[in-house]
């Protein structure tokens, strides 16, 4: 006991010691990096961070009594920073390293936070000085999440000194995550079975939504409402209250998630194809199919209650407790569910082997797959509406279509289209971002809470 106390003592003496000595830098101070920074700096690192030059004056005067330094560029970051960080959009990664990667202090190590590993890393092995060590990281949430108990992947691409890696970890223990260590194509190919379609789904919804003009919470709309409904429209919103490029680096720059973002927009037409053509018993196979590969081993509990989620609506139309007044929700195919199972299926891909890195966003959306699959007769009932109701027909008609453009801009490889596509849905939705985000965060730490 006395050895292990000793040991403990030992490792905090260095750490104390590294923060008297050591300097963290971070060049991009959009929403993670400034997160990021603000909880280095609060933990007692010296930070030096940057953004674009002309943002400069702004900046330094913005964060004048933030306990982080803000510099003029990141020549300023490099030169001084002891491990480097750099928080920058996917599109403009190769460019920002080939500018700043050469002013590395010799000796750094050198990460990054996008969410596709292979085209930083071959940009870090193109630019960056021979004598710097590449330990990268990212985290799996959003900047509006708490980081505690979240995946956090680390990367020892290269590293020549044990304790390069263990500065690193110091660093990083702030954030109170879980460190999952992969190497970057481990690393984007679980990233890609757990984000790619599940972003797809919601970027679709919203999208549909957006051209039917519709706000699925408004007054006199009561097709969207329930614990199932409550998590789309949430989650959509959130997805569109960020920034474009969180979900565009990831989609666009990882050839893994391209083939399962077109297998999505797949399953979604070839699904509404069978609703159109009423071909149940077709239907009922299929799912069946993608049913028992996804779901057939499970056991235990399911991952959400769909009565927790029940107060987690911004519809206007609260039912009320007396079932003479009380006003049901249509019956709905959920097309957008139904297609994310069957695309799993198509690809072989089992979503509980990657739950040690699921981002919040995938645990909640398989929360509500594995709910709608394996609750007593509501895939029965979800059929029958798909087939014979035709309340949802043209909004399921509307994220086909959706699902399909998608699809097409991200095979297109082509940044400023997604931008546009993404914008232009995110203007629709912009008056409900500040309660959507409010009522969302609560009903995702009340799931994450109930699904540990």
């Amino acid at each position: 006991m006395d050895t292990q106390h000793c040991i403990m003592s030992e490792q905090q003496q260095l750490i104390e010691e590294w923060k008297r000595e050591k300097v963290v830098g971070i060049i991009g101070l959009g929403d993670m990096g400034l997160l990021y920074a603000n909880k280095f700096s609060d933990a007692g690192w010296k930070v030096v961070c940057c953004d674009k030059e002309e943002f400069y004056p702004e900046l330094k005067e913005k964060y004048s009594h933030a306990k982080f330094e803000v510099v003029l560029n990141g020549h300023y970051v490099s030169r001084v920073s002891d491990y480097i960080i750099y928080s920058v959009e996917a599109a403009n990664l190769d460019k920002i390293i080939s500018l700043y990667g050469p002013s590395s202090k010799v000796g750094a190590i050198i990460g990054g936070q996008t969410s596709c590993k292979s085209p930083e890393i071959a940009a870090f092995e193109k630019y960056l000085p021979p004598d710097t060590d590449i330990i990268t990281v990212h985290s799996l949430h959003g900047p509006k999440v708490n980081t505690e108990g979240q995946p956090l992947v680390i990367i020892n691409h290269r590293c020549r000194n044990i304790l390069h890696l263990q500065f690193v970890e110091s660093i990083m223990s702030c954030l109170k995550s879980k460190h999952v260590y992969l190497t970057f194509e481990e690393h984007d190919r679980i990233t890609a079975d757990t984000q790619a379609v599940t972003h797809a789904a919601f970027l679709s919804m919203g999208a549909a939504w957006a051209k039917l003009q519709v706000y699925p919470w408004a007054l006199g709309i009561n097709k969207w409402y329930g614990g199932l409904e409550n998590v789309k429209v949430n989650i959509s919103l959130r997805i569109y209250s960020n920034k474009w490029h969180v979900y565009a680096g990831l989609a666009i720059t990882n050839p893994h998630a391209h083939q399962q973002i077109l297998q999505y927009a797949t399953s979604a037409t070839e699904l509404f194809t069978l609703f159109l053509d009423h071909k149940k018993e077709e239907l009922i196979e299929r799912l069946n199919k993608a049913k028992e590969f996804v779901f057939g081993n499970h056991t235990g509990l399911l991952l959400l209650d769909d009565l927790i989620l029940e107060k987690y609506s911004l519809s206007k139309n609260k039912p009320t407790d007396d079932p003479t007044t009380k006003s049901l929700p249509l019956p709905n195919s959920h097309l957008s569910l139904l297609a994310i199972v069957d695309s799993w299926y198509k690809l072989g891909i089992n979503p509980y082997d990657h739950m040690i890195c699921s981002t919040p966003l995938f645990r909640i959306f398989l929360g509500v797959s594995e709910y709608l699959f394996l609750q007593p007769n509501l895939l029965e009932q979800t059929i029958d509406a798909a087939i014979d109701d035709h309340s949802f027909r043209r909004d399921d008609l509307e994220f086909v279509v959706s699902a399909r453009e998608w699809s097409s801009i991200v095979s297109f490889q082509n940044f400023d289209l997604y931008k546009k596509q993404f914008e232009t849905v995110q203007e629709f939705f912009k008056p409900m971002f500040p309660e959507a985000n409010q009522i969302g965060n609560e009903m995702i730490k009340t799931i994450l809470s109930h699904s540990k």
